[in-house]
This record gives C-alpha cells, structure tokens and sequence, in this order.
C-alpha cells in the first residue's frame, strides 16, 4: 500500500472540514472576493438579524433565554454554526462543524423543554466550541500533526462529558499549531489562521482557532489548553476574556498531545468567552460536577463565591501589584497606555491600593521552564513532525530547533531542573509575602498584595510568525499561578506612538521594539493579565469583576442598536448594545 504524501492528507483534511460547510443549511453565504484588514463587521451584514442578535448575546443571558424558553436550542444552533461557517471563511479557525449532531441535540433539548418545562441544565441549549486536541469520540484527533490524521478519539474528554450533561451543544472544532506549542496558529494540515481584528496579525496560540472564531462571535464560549500562554495568547490578541487555571483543577483526561505523563510543567485546560461572566459559568459548571471523582489527579476545590478566607476583609483595602515590565522586553506603547489607565481609574477607587510590582530573576524563569518543556529533547516532537515529511513550519524550528533549552535529559538532570523549579516558586512566594505591611498573630498575611495586574505579551497581536516571547505567559506556568485575561482598549495609532528614544537592553528587546510599528497595528484589542497565587482562581475573578470590569471598557461599538420595542441590554465591557427581538421572531430563525 502506498502511503499518502503529506500534502494528499492535508487535502483530505481539508476536504472533510469544507464538506461540514457545505452540510448548513440553508447555505452559507459568499463573503467578499478581497477581504479588508478586519473582518469583524462582515457576518452582521450577510446573516439575517435574529442570527446577528443570538451569535452577539453572551453567554449568561443566552442560558437565561434558554432555560426560560424564550429561546428554542435549535435556533439558537443554527445561528451559531452559520456564524462560525462564516468565520472560517474570514480567518480559516475550524477543523470541523458538526451540523448534523449539534442540531440533533438542539432538538432533543427542544422536545425535552417542550414537555418538562424545565431545562436540562444549568448550560440547556448553550453552543460550545472544542480545540481539536480535546477529545470527541470517534473523531479526528490530529492536534496539529499531519501523521496523527487518521487518530481517532476513543471517548469524549471528561470535561467535554461533563458539560454535556449540563445540557451544552458541541458545534465546532477549532485549529491549533503544529507542535501545539506556538503563541500562533499555524499546521500543514489546515494552514494560518489569522486576526479577525487584522488578518495580517496572528490570533494567538495554541488555542487560536478558538480566539478567531469567538473573536468574530461564531462562538461566546469555548475551550482551550495552555502551556505557556495557550488560552490567555489568543484572548488578548481576539479581545476576549480567558483564564489559564491553576493546574489539577480542571480535568484533562482525553486529549491528545506529544509528551504525555510529562508533570514538570503541567498543562490546564481553560475557557475563553466574549464576557467575564462566561468564565465563571464554565468554571462553576465543571467544578459543581466534581470532577476529582473522575480524575483522582484533581484537587477537590469547588467553585468558591464570596469566601472570606479568599477575599480582603472589608476593613482593608484590595491591594493591587502592577508589573509594568518583566525586567526583560518592554510592553509596546498600546500595553503601557492600558496599564496606565486602568491603574488611573483603580487609583479613583478608595478600596483599592496601587504599588508597583518588581519582577524577581523572569530570565532565569524561562530557563528553567523552557528546559522542562521538551525532557526528551523534543524526540516524540520530532518523531511527530517527521513521520509524514510535513515541514516545519517556522514557530517550531523556533521553539525547538533554535532553543538552546531544548535537551535531552537524563533522569537525575530532570531532577536538577525540578528542584530548581521549586527553588524558584519558594523565592517567588517570598517576594509575594515580602509585600505584607504586617502578621498577624495566627500567621496571616496583612497588607499583602491580592492580584498581579501585567501585560499579556509585549505587545498586541503580533504579524504571523513574529510571537517570539512567552515571558509575560509562561512565567505564570512556571509559578502555577491562575491568570485572568480581559480587555481594555485597541491600538490608536495617533496616541500610541513610538518611543523613539528608547534603547533596547538585550536582544530579545530589540527583537520586539522593531516590530512596533503603529499603522501596522491599527485597531488591534489591546488587552491585560490579572495574576493570583496558587488555587487562588476564584480571587482574581471576585477582583475582576468588583473592582475593575466596573471601570475599564473596550473602546468598541458594533454599530446600529435603534431600539424599536426590544429589550435592550448593554453589555459594559464591551460598549456594546445587545437587542434581544421578541421570542416570536427568534424561534422562525
């Protein structure tokens, strides 16, 4: 039997993923011949107004709807795989759709409100987007390898089965690079997947596909993996909320990626949604279902709302760290203005103290995490890439090939490079308790910092190929620490000019401050990074949401939103109105 180049199999893939475009009916239609920069604007004006109004609704007020009937499921499905099938028409994010299971469970969740009056659960009805890595039974689970094409899924992931008997629908699964260790999204399989904000910039890695289709709200909540930035990379660059979780919270179990066992940088999965409050839907939904159970490996912490012990007494302030560099590359001028101006509008807030926070050894962080990442030396990477004669695409000549990290290790250098990991977080956690103005007399921390507000990356977005620093991410893999990602502003070019006086320190600096090139950014969400200690998710979410979502807003209107009669709601963080129609109108969508 002769064995299929890689080109064959990717045209194979290619054709499965179009072949799920073609199944949605009623068809989809054309988009432009030229594609602008940003494509943002474009499926409002080829989708009727009730898919427009459904894909813009998030996803707290969509369950609402949907548990309350005003919504049918099946509208609601096929709103969103129309918006998504348009998506990957603008920015090549999906692998697959599935029209024909999504809507068939669209309509057994339909008959079963239909008789019950009652939803199934606490996400009846909610559309979710998948990174292909996760796997579906009996689906494809390639995660970026041209080799691993015909790798099926034997089960759903439990995460995926547990959301599924919250009443959620699976609709579409999204890309991921090769090697699913790029701050992009790039494969020999399907391509680059591009910025729904500028199609010349990168929409982040490796959960990219997902930032790209929710970016262009094909979906309002999705799932991704990070390693080193794989969640919180694409929110930023897409203008989403995302949140990497501290390890062993989330379960895991089901997916497919090289390295498996590997525990001295443990990979999360985690959401990203087009609001905060989807974030904390997902993560309640997934934690109330006590997934320890499933997974021993997992910590037993549910979900915890307006506990004391991780919440600043109300008789002191919240104290906020502000990272305004990591000591190695500097933040581009449109991440320097976000950091300004949300410490301006914290600094009106007479609950909130702000003080600088100083970055301890970040270099010798990454040597540390980069040694741990590839043990094998990056053998079963390799092995991967090279099975089929796929090239290389050039993010992983840089992670691997270029990383003079990169070695294989013996069994008692992977111990060295652990205890140094350890001695690292001991030292970190030192600087953390550093910041305390008292102890208490049980030993409890008083005046202690409560959050870490930092920069996502050193810049917006970058042009594809060009995301070349993990600093700002994978500092916080290495810690473990949870982040939360949400956005501020888009670059203007009149007021985000360069520093031209500026000069860089290393090389890695100088790599990143000749990138920075206003006009070549226009319009790029601009977002940032709130950092908690370890188990600590819940507190910089309850932070976020009481003490920031309240004053910063993105600088960003979706156009029309005449009120002819309809409940309107605005959604603050995003300046935007949403304009539910009457549910008549909804269920002929």
């Amino acid at each position: 039997m002769v064995t299929p180049t890689w080109q064959k199999i990717a045209q194979q893939a290619q054709q499965v993923r179009d072949a799920s475009l073609s199944r949605i009916e009623p068809a989809l239609p054309e988009t432009p011949s030229e594609l602008p920069r940003n494509v943002t604007d474009i499926p409002k004006n080829l989708l009727t107004t009730d898919e427009v109004v459904i894909t813009q609704t998030p996803p707290e007020d969509l369950v609402t709807l949907l548990a309350t009937g005003k919504l049918s499921s099946t509208a609601v499905i096929h709103a969103f795989l129309r918006r998504a099938g348009l998506a990957q028409k603008l920015t090549n994010c999906i692998t697959e759709l599935l029209p024909e299971e999504a809507l068939a469970r669209a309509k057994e969740l339909d008959e079963h409100y239909s008789e019950h009056k009652t939803p199934v659960g606490p996400l009846h009805g909610l559309p979710i987007s998948v990174k292909e890595h996760i796997g579906m039974k009996g689906k494809g689970l390639n995660a970026g390898f041209v080799s691993w094409w015909d790798r099926k899924g034997e089960d759903d992931a439990n995460v995926l089965k547990i959301l599924w008997k919250a009443g959620c629908v699976f609709y579409a699964r999204t890309t991921e690079p090769q090697t699913l260790m790029h701050l992009e999204t790039s494969n020999n399989l399907y391509g680059v997947t591009r910025n729904p904000f500028n199609r010349d910039l990168t929409p982040g890695g490796s959960s990219g596909g997902e930032g790209a289709l929710i970016g262009l709200r094909g979906s309002c909540l999705g799932i991704g993996s990070d390693i080193g930035g794989s969640v919180r990379s694409p929110s930023a660059n897409c203008g989403l909320y995302g949140l990497k979780p501290t390890s062993y919270r989330l379960p895991t179990d089901g997916w497919s990626a090289t390295m498996a066992g590997e525990e001295q940088v443990v990979p999360v999965i985690g959401p990203l949604s087009t609001s905060f409050e989807g974030i904390k839907l997902f993560m309640k939904t997934v934690l109330a279902a006590k997934p320890w159970l499933l997974e021993p490996s997992l910590v037993p912490i549910p979900w915890r709302d307006q506990e004391t012990q991780l919440s600043p007494s109300a008789s002191r302030k919240l104290k906020v760290g502000i990272m305004w560099s990591d000591g190695i590359v500097k933040p581009h001028p449109p991440i320097i203005r976000a950091l300004n101006q949300v410490a301006d509008k914290l600094k009106g807030i007479s609950e909130v103290e702000i003080v600088s926070w100083t970055p301890y050894r970040h270099d010798e962080a990454w040597e540390i995490i980069a040694s741990l990442y590839f043990a094998d030396g990056a053998k079963e990477e390799k092995e991967a890439i090279d099975a089929s004669g796929e090239p290389w695409r050039p993010l992983s000549e840089f992670i691997i090939k270029e990383n003079p990290h990169v070695k294989h290790l013996s069994i008692e250098e992977l111990w060295y490079w652990t205890v140094r990991r350890e001695k690292y977080r001991r030292a970190y956690a030192k600087i953390w308790n550093d910041t305390a103005t008292k102890i208490g007399n049980s030993g409890e921390l008083e005046g202690v910092v409560d959050v870490i507000l930092a920069p996502v990356g050193p810049g917006v977005a970058p042009l594809l190929d060009h995301a070349r620093y993990w600093g700002y991410t994978s500092q916080w893999n290495l810690l473990d620490y949870p982040a939360l990602v949400f956005p501020v502003s888009k670059v203007n070019p009149d007021i985000d000019v360069i520093d031209e006086g500026y000069k860089p320190t290393n090389e890695k600096d100088d790599f990143n401050y000749k990138l920075y090139e206003p006009k070549k950014f226009e319009g790029a969400p601009v977002s940032l990074q709130l950092i908690g200690r370890r188990y600590e998710d819940e507190k910089i979410n309850d932070r976020y949401n009481g003490n920031v979502s309240d004053d910063v807003q993105l600088h960003r209107a979706d156009g029309n939103s005449k009120d002819s009669g309809m409940n309107v709601m605005q959604r603050r963080s995003w300046g935007e109105t949403v304009v539910i129609p009457p549910a008549r109108s909804l269920e002929e969508a």
